[in-house]
């Protein structure tokens, strides 16, 4: 895997300065993500399995797409670019909430978005082993059972969508890549 180069932040989100990934893992330094949860017309959400050459959580499911927002890039721009990076999806977002870097994120100030399509996804070999989607009350009953088989943080996020968002009616926010 390539040594991606990362804004450090503080706690409120300014970047400090830049560094190497894994640098900035190493020290568990602040830093920025995102996730995009990808709902079909049925209400499924897709979840991938993380491939087995991952340096964190290899081979556990997590959010549809998720990864780090580059240094000098900006959340918006990162949640398209990962949809299509690692699903081969451009479809329009819709930005629902943003977590302070803490632990439970992975030291990661964190923006969730979510898409609603059917278009098939084309998983990325070097980043998703598999995926498929699910109903919401299977995946809350896959992680009370299992928690393990999840990525850290996921069943944080999880839980505040399912909670929060996932009754609301999708309305895309963000369309495309400038």
């Amino acid at each position: 895997m390539n040594d991606e180069l990362f804004d450090v932040c503080d706690a409120n989100d300014q970047v400090l300065h830049q560094a190497p990934r894994s640098v900035v893992h190493a020290n568990r330094w602040l830093h920025r993500a995102v996730h995009v949860f990808v709902l079909n017309s049925s209400g499924q959400l897709l979840l991938q399995k993380r491939s087995a050459t991952k340096d964190s959580d290899p081979l556990t499911y997590t959010s549809s797409a998720s990864g780090h927002v580059d240094a000098g890039e900006d959340y918006d721009t990162a949640a398209l670019r990962e949809l299509e990076e690692e699903l081969g999806l451009a479809a329009p977002l819709e930005r629902l909430a943003k977590f302070p870097a803490s632990p439970e994120t992975c030291y990661e100030h964190t923006v969730v978005y979510r898409t609603l399509t059917d278009a098939p996804p084309t998983f990325r070999r070097e980043e998703i082993e598999t995926g498929d989607y699910y109903s919401l009350p299977a995946i809350e009953a896959w992680l009370a059972a299992r928690p393990a088989e999840f990525s850290q943080g996921f069943g944080t996020l999880f839980a505040w969508y399912r909670d929060n968002w996932a009754d609301r009616p999708y309305t895309p926010t963000i369309l495309s890549l400038p």
